[in-house]
């Protein structure tokens, strides 16, 4: 595709608004057609930029010049309007696509660095973020994490400046379906474990072939941190491989047992109470001092610190900031203690395997509030960690019936409410 040609973008949220403003600023005339009826600041903002949309429906005479499709991620793939854009021979890509199209034709060549996972995503790419800005580099934290990758490219255009020194992007599965060409120079798969299988066909295979896209353009030069210890994982680079450097990480099993797989990190085999990496020479750290605790914020946290090494930054940076990382709002974030009764708000576990990595952080009885959208969950691995740690459960899911056959039996008593203040 050429920069200046015509574009629709379906979806008027954060992404689509994103994606229209950057097709602007390179001269290329937008359309953004929203199905629904345009709630939210979109609308408003399309406005304002003078590029034309429509809501409420989609009239295909509106865009009939235009041969490439930018989908909002909150998009289904099998949704009538994309069926009918390809059925009429239109490509249908992602954000994140369009977003490094421009990038890359715009010559810079600063690093990239993206983060996916079925958990962590957010946690990680903040980290991330605060390993390279605590180095003083100009960093776009951008993606699934909030502001678009297309936002900011458009504002930095619009404004006369330079691309970031780095940008880091948190990339959802539905934004990986729609990439053929999304290239980072460090992708980093923290793990493939059941989410949004309602969008796969209740297909596991599928959702990891997704997640998998994050390496599919690689090159020999680029860097693939991935979790040693995920079984889906270990499968998809089997089955499917990569060109990227490999720097496969465990926050579970010795170095040296990790080493035979790539350069990458695990315990340090001096002394388990440190993690070691492996980039260019050796790193090392106590897992004591890292500022967020827990097995799976451990690996997270080497995943930053990897990061860090890649891009060659000071050791004792990296250590400086994973030491000062504050955590992430709504991910096991302390809210208040009364009358003996600690509150947290992890409503960001919004699958099974943040729930299991949630309760095992907990010392203390818990009275877990559960709700949400049932995706095809599989119960059972939480199990022992319910019978083990909570005490009471309360339910405010749009279907609670799964969350009482699972746990009903292990916890002294479930409710049901219809709100957040009733639980």
């Amino acid at each position: 595709m050429n920069l200046t040609d015509p574009i629709l973008i379906l979806g008027a949220g954060e992404s689509g608004v994103g994606s229209a403003m950057l097709a602007k600023s390179v001269g290329a005339r937008a359309f953004v057609s929203d199905g629904g009826e345009g709630r939210g600041p979109g609308p408003a903002e399309l406005v304002a930029h003078g590029i034309g949309h429509e809501l409420g429906g989609h009239r295909p005479e509106a865009w009939i010049d235009t041969e490439v499709v930018v989908k909002s991620p909150g998009i289904p793939d099998d949704a009538p309007i994309v069926d009918t854009c390809r059925a009429q021979g239109r490509e249908v890509i992602s954000d994140i696509e369009y977003a490094s199209r421009v990038f890359t034709a715009q010559g810079h060549t600063t690093p990239v660095v993206a983060v996916t996972g079925a958990n962590g995503k957010t946690t990680t790419t903040s980290m991330i973020d605060h390993v390279l800005r605590h180095e003083g580099w100009d960093v776009d934290c951008v993606g699934n994490i909030g502001t678009s990758w297309s936002r900011r490219l458009a504002e930095r255009h619009e404004a006369g400046d330079a691309a970031a020194q780095a940008t880091v992007i948190e990339v959802s599965s539905f934004q990986l379906d729609g990439t053929s060409t999304f290239r980072p120079d460090v992708a980093v798969l923290l793990n493939i474990t059941p989410d949004h299988l309602d969008r796969y066909d209740n297909d596991m295979a599928s959702y990891a072939a997704s997640k998998w896209r994050i390496t599919q353009a690689q090159r020999k030069g680029d860097h693939l941190i991935y979790n040693a210890d995920c079984d889906w994982t270990g499968r998809m680079l089997r089955d499917r491989g990569t060109a990227a450097q490999l720097h496969p990480l465990s926050a579970e099993r010795p170095y040296d047992e990790v080493a035979r797989e790539g350069r990458g990190g695990g315990l340090d085999p001096q002394d388990p109470r440190k993690f070691k990496l492996q980039h260019l020479n050796s790193f090392t750290m106590t897992i004591q001092k890292l500022a967020v605790q827990g097995k799976h914020n451990l690996f997270n946290s080497m995943a930053a610190g990897m990061t860090g090494r890649i891009l060659d930054l000071r050791k004792e940076g990296i250590r400086e900031s994973l030491q000062s990382f504050e955590g992430v709002e709504h991910r096991l974030e302390y809210v208040s203690e009364v009358n003996g009764i600690t509150f947290i708000n992890d409503s960001k576990a919004t699958n099974v395997n943040s729930v299991w990595y949630a309760l095992e952080c907990a010392t203390s009885p818990v009275i877990w509030i559960a709700g949400g959208i049932d995706k095809g969950n599989d119960y059972s691995t939480l199990v022992p960690l319910v019978r083990d740690k909570v005490k009471h459960m309360i339910c405010m899911g749009n279907n609670n019936k799964p969350l009482h056959d699972a746990f009903d039996g292990l916890v002294e008593s479930s409710h049901d409410v219809g709100s957040a203040e009733e639980a």
